[in-house]
């Protein structure tokens, strides 16, 4: 284990680990810690939801379903 690897205070086993992020001046900052402890024995066991699906980014900003408008039309004639 070298010594950049953490591990669950509670039971010693090694955990995996996560970033979160915060805002310091005006930048958005990495945070580097140990994540949630995996061993379902452990105390502190942590047990893994299925988390939601991430929204779709794309580069059109109407909304889905949406007409055309007429500006929209041109731009894509024009290309």
């Amino acid at each position: 284990m070298t010594s950049d690897e953490y591990v669950c205070p509670v039971c010693g086993q090694p955990v995996d680990t996560v970033v979160h992020r915060h805002k310091t001046m005006g930048v958005v900052v990495p945070l580097w810690g140990p994540g949630p402890c995996k061993n379902p024995e452990c105390e502190a066991y942590t047990a893994e939801e299925p988390s939601e699906p991430a929204p779709v980014v794309t580069a059109d900003s109407r909304p889905p379903g949406a007409a055309e408008t007429d500006t929209d039309a041109a731009a894509e004639q024009d290309s």
